[in-house]
């Protein structure tokens, strides 16, 4: 069995899964105490971190396979892969945030789509060089799907 335990913890004023409006939510994500304060030395010279993080709040009895992303009929019957539902087999959340500040064992984000007391699997900055080479292919209900997320 695989262990892997949180290196830190999400604090905001989100203490609901919504799906949309994230955009006005700030996020202090703070290391856990077994993880040195060290370990965030030289984040500050980032402008982008890709937090990996657990939806413990989803409940695994609501796991699925497959699904009309949010259950809109409008919307194709997609693969679990095929869409970014919390209620995924591992309930592994990522998201590319913006940082906003550092201090001591505390960073300041934007963007981040977690709720409060979410439990950080891992923290990497964001290098170009790792970024998307060439056109990000998309279907049209994404947008659609989307349009409030922030």
């Amino acid at each position: 069995m695989i262990k892997i335990e949180p290196v830190a913890f999400v604090k905001n004023s989100r203490k609901e899964a919504i799906d949309d409006n994230w955009g006005p939510i700030d996020s202090e994500i703070t290391l856990a105490e077994h993880i040195p304060t060290e370990a965030f030395n030289g984040i500050e010279a980032f402008s982008h971190l890709e937090i990996v993080f657990h939806f413990d709040q989803a409940e695994e009895s609501k796991i699925v396979y497959s699904g009309r992303p949010r259950g809109n009929p409008d919307y194709p019957v997609m693969g679990i892969f095929g869409q970014r539902k919390k209620d995924r087999p591992n309930r592994i959340g990522l998201c590319t945030i913006e940082m906003v500040a550092h201090k001591s064992r505390t960073v300041t984000v934007k963007g981040l789509d977690a709720i409060d007391g979410t439990p950080v699997l891992d923290i990497k900055p964001v290098f170009r060089e790792f970024q998307p080479k060439g056109t990000i292919m998309q279907p049209d209900w994404v947008a659609e799907l989307l349009k409030h997320y922030w």
